[in-house]
């Protein structure tokens, strides 16, 4: 299994994954063109993409899923509530599916499992990604962490985790105060130091790869943020690696030695 991500932030989330012959998307908050520059980044093409994945509605992670949709003929994946709040900016799609969130999702090649996440939309959610072999999670936008979300992602090769802001910054920051108390909030976004704590107990013998996601660019830094992930994982065998709203990461691979 092969991942990346291709942008992770308040202007814009997708992540490819790859087994065999099956390719995806983890949202599409980026624009056609982005997406497929990104893509290219990676050495990948949005010809190889079966499917998009949608966690929840929020603009910066359906942006282009029903363009890139329509153009390339991909099927978009998400449960009832994502569809109903995101069905106008998606506009028509090649194909529909639904899933039920907590039901795994048999898709070509992968298995594409869904958990309940706090966040202020319809029904929104994580991934557990397998592809029989090894597995990668995914979970941002969260306000909280529950021991249903710690059950999911236990065990996995790989994880995508937010570490979305530090509080002092946020608190002194130019967010109104109103927008300070949504992000803060049990449904908002992750600090840092929430986390790293969260990651504490995820520290598993198999877990190689820990990516640092969905990182403030006003309220974070990502020198602060790989200080309290390290706090708890430098004792452990998994690396740490930083996400950017900007650049992809480049294509990690997951196999049974600890080599990329």
């Amino acid at each position: 299994m092969q991942f990346s991500i291709l942008g992770s932030g308040s202007k814009g989330n997708s992540v490819y994954v790859e087994s065999k012959d099956t390719a995806i998307l983890i949202d599409a908050g980026f624009s056609g063109k982005q997406l497929s520059n990104r893509l290219s980044a990676i050495g990948k093409d949005i010809s190889r993409v079966k499917g998009i994945f949608l966690t929840h509605e929020h603009n910066d992670h359906i942006s282009g899923a029903g363009v890139v949709s329509r153009r390339s003929r991909i099927p978009v994946f998400a449960n009832d509530g994502t569809f109903s709040g995101a069905d106008q900016k998606l506009g028509k799609l090649h194909k529909r599916g639904t899933f039920t969130t907590g039901e795994a999702t048999a898709f070509q090649d992968l298995e594409v499992r869904s958990f309940r996440t706090l966040h202020d939309t319809n029904d929104p959610v994580g991934f557990v990604i397998s592809d029989g072999e090894h597995s990668l999670g995914y979970c941002t936008d969260t306000g909280k962490v529950t021991h249903l979300m710690a059950a999911r992602l236990r065990g996995c090769d790989a994880l995508i985790l937010e570490f979305n802001h530090d509080p002092e910054m946020l608190k002194n920051g130019p967010y109104p105060l109103a927008l300070q108390q949504r992000v803060r909030s049990s449904h908002g976004h992750l600090a840092n130091d929430d986390a790293a704590a969260f990651l504490a107990g995820l520290l598993e013998e198999q877990l190689r790869y820990v990516v640092l996601a969905h990182l403030s660019e006003i309220n974070n830094l990502p020198e602060i943020a790989h200080k309290a992930a390290h706090g708890v994982a430098s004792a452990s065998r998994c690396r740490l690696i930083l996400s950017s709203q900007n650049t992809p990461t480049s294509l990690i691979t997951l196999k049974k030695s600890l080599e990329a």
